[in-house]
């Protein structure tokens, strides 16, 4: 086995282009990550002028346990055959995925027609590779039957890492780097810059400024598009739990109900943003991973709530909402993790939850103080989340639960507000106790259905 070599991930820069990401349901750890890492390995052998007899993927660990559930198989398929989450129409994706498994033959990178038999080429091992339970490798068999294979890691978020690759974004200086919440208060102390201004600026070491400010636009614009497009479906989704999409008749019945203004029913808007986000996420459709797919719903459903019932609220407002929970994420992904295959749920929802609360707080005009408070009580009460969707499907209890954070986010923030920015426990702290709660959890807690709801409930 190669040895990597693994960067410290508190010195890698990261971009809000690598924390949001507009792609395909049902999960950005288990499909969207394999079909990056698919299509990365089928563009390399086309640029090399490789052309193999046979390619083979093996799926170990999480990706394995869980992946017909989460669309691992079919995501593989179309990364090989030269389709992204970004470009693939989630319409078609059905039918291609169809018609490889009907023809045994994919066409290699959209270039090279090759026989690709799924029983014998795409392998599912319940095993665990060292560095990191999203494991997968490809092999590709040449004519002279040598091969050539890399192996890669789906570490959350949608984002990939093939093994002994260093990220060349550990050299990216950035005007005002931060690793830790500490540091990051510590900046705006000695700048008077808020947590959006500083997360602007240091975008700008990558590309202009409206660049990345026509990016988050377009974030918001897929976020909002895909709660339109949620609470327009209908029907049941798939994977054989005969779960039911409830957003449509939730909508229409708050429609029937009177005017939003009401202030009994903003919990329940609040509720059907999330849940029509997450039964269009568990259907494939296009959503944006914020930070995952799991937790697509928290941040578009608190971003809607903001524009739709704060007064005053503005385009800046929701820009901010977005960078500051972007600092928050960044120090996730830096200091711990938003894989649920490494930390359980809490990594996920539990992420979500505390960067929109972040960035509620930041967007309804807190201190830099009150935003990290908001950032650490939306975690503090999502830890020991763990993940254990039955049946292997990012459908119970993954959709509701996105409500639930989005719900507790809207609380955080507002409670954030009404102190003074001191508190007790640090956001530094709680990412920690997560990490550690993360490594204790037990691996059947996390993401593997394993062990809680996933094997306490006969699937229908």
């Amino acid at each position: 086995m190669t040895s990597e070599r693994k960067p410290d991930p508190q010195h890698v820069s990261i971009s809000v282009f690598d924390l949001f990401t507009i792609g395909i349901g049902p999960s950005s750890s288990h499909t969207v990550g394999p079909m990056r890492a698919a299509f990365d390995f089928a563009r390399g052998l086309i640029e090399d002028g490789i052309t193999p007899e046979r390619v083979r993927c093996d799926l170990y660990g999480s990706l394995s346990l869980t992946g017909r559930g989460h669309g691992t198989d079919g995501a593989v398929l179309l990364g090989l055959s030269g389709e992204t989450p970004e470009g693939v129409d989630p319409d078609a994706v059905p039918a291609l995925v169809a018609r490889i498994r009907s023809d045994e033959r994919l066409v290699l990178g959209g270039r090279v027609e090759i026989p690709f038999c799924e029983g014998k080429d795409l392998v599912f091992h319940k095993s665990f590779l060292p560095a990191h339970p999203n494991g997968m490798a490809f092999t590709a068999v040449l004519a002279d039957g040598s091969r050539i294979s890399r192996r890669y890691y789906s570490i959350g978020g949608g984002a990939i890492r093939m093994e002994g690759e260093v990220p060349v974004r550990a050299n990216i200086e950035l005007p005002y780097p931060f690793s830790s919440a500490a540091e990051l208060l510590a900046i705006g102390e000695a700048t008077g810059l808020s947590i959006a201004d500083i997360v602007r600026a240091n975008e700008s070491a990558w590309r202009d400024e409206g660049e990345t400010q026509a990016f988050l636009d377009n974030v918001r614009a897929a976020m909002f598009a895909s709660i339109d497009r949620g609470r327009r479906g209908e029907g049941e989704l798939p994977g054989g739990l005969h779960v039911q999409r409830r957003a449509r008749h939730m909508h229409e019945k708050l429609m029937d109900r009177g005017p939003r203004t009401d202030p009994s029913l903003v919990f329940e808007w609040v509720s059907l943003y999330a849940l029509a986000v997450n039964e269009e996420n568990a259907a494939g459709g296009r959503v944006v991973t914020a930070p995952t797919n799991g937790a697509a719903g928290v941040i578009p459903a608190v971003l809607k709530y903001y524009e739709a019932f704060v007064h005053g609220a503005s385009r800046e407002g929701s820009r901010k909402l977005l960078y500051t929970a972007s600092a928050i994420g960044f120090l996730y992904k830096k200091r711990a993790s938003i894989s649920a295959a490494e930390m359980g749920c809490q990594g996920e929802v539990g992420v979500a939850c505390s960067m929109a609360a972040a960035g509620l707080a930041a967007a309804l005009g807190g201190t830099n103080a009150q935003v990290e408070n908001a950032a650490e009580i939306g975690m503090e009460h999502n830890l020991g989340l763990t993940c254990d969707p039955i049946g292997g499907l990012v459908q119970i209890p993954c959709i509701e639960r996105n409500t639930m954070g989005a719900i507790k986010a809207i609380n955080a923030a507002y409670l954030a507000l009404h102190g003074d920015g001191k508190h007790i426990v640090s956001l530094d702290q709680v990412i920690e106790t997560m990490r550690q709660t993360g490594e204790d959890m037990k691996s059947k807690y996390k993401e593997t259905s394993l062990g809680g709801l996933a094997v306490n409930v006969v699937e229908c």
